[in-house]
């Protein structure tokens, strides 16, 4: 008995309106002038500033306006995904902003410590060129204008600069945290008029134990993506027609 193939027509995607490529355009192209601005300080802290400056003035005290602004900007790409206005996972990328955010609010701002970790500068650096070539590629990919020097560059130099970012996160909470458990900041104690309680020194471990699962799965979807777009395997295998 033959059956014949069943044609499923998939609706194309809508393009997005000229409007929202503007928005996009400004926004990737902004960071990418800002996170360049950051990599360019980073530059001129540990190379042509001298000891005598940076033994007064600290890497954070020097990024800390431009860092607190392109990174926290980052939080409307949790909004772009969940309302369609670009293709990324809502739940990926909220994991992926969530954990730099935490970083800088929740960790370097909120402690001395944190201000002052070894952590920081390999986060910023890491930080830096991630962003300068994910938001470059993501502002070349709206005009339809991708060099494929930037693609690769976009989906292969995660592999040393995801480990490092992570590496200096890690660093960062693990100073913060001596600090939280020594001064026991930003914490509700009982007795008091909610009855309720919370550590932010347990906080901050429950957050750097959560990298342990998470970081695996974010890093082997790169991998997935990496293979999608430059080759040597499919995420997805073609189908064989039934017969």
């Amino acid at each position: 008995m033959s059956s014949k193939a069943v044609k499923t027509n998939k609706p194309a995607s809508k393009e997005p309106s000229t409007l929202t490529k503007l928005y996009l355009f400004a926004y990737n192209a902004g960071q990418v002038v800002g996170w360049s601005y950051i990599l360019w300080q980073l530059v001129d802290y540990y190379v042509l500033r001298t000891p005598e400056f940076r033994a007064q003035v600290t890497l954070w005290d020097f990024t800390r306006l431009a860092v607190i602004i392109f990174q926290n900007a980052a939080f409307v790409e949790i909004l772009n995904a969940s309302f369609g206005l670009v293709k990324s996972n809502p739940v990926v990328t909220g994991f992926q902003v969530f954990s730099r955010m935490m970083v800088v609010v929740g960790v370097v701002m909120a402690t001395p410590t944190g201000k002052v970790s070894p952590g920081l500068p390999i986060a910023l650096l890491a930080w830096a060129i991630t962003e300068i070539i994910r938001y470059g590629y993501y502002a070349l990919n709206i005009i339809k204008v991708v060099p494929h020097f930037v693609v690769f560059l976009r989906y292969t130099t995660f592999i040393v600069l995801y480990p490092i970012g992570v590496t200096g996160e890690l660093l960062c909470f693990w100073w913060a945290q001596s600090y939280a458990r020594e001064n026991s900041v930003w914490s509700v104690v009982m007795p008091n008029k909610w009855n309720a309680t919370f550590s932010y020194f347990g906080f901050l471990w429950i957050v750097m134990l959560g990298y342990i699962p998470i970081f695996p799965q974010l890093y082997l979807h790169m991998f997935a993506q990496r293979r999608k777009i430059l080759g040597g395997g499919s995420a997805t295998a073609p189908k064989k027609k039934a017969n």
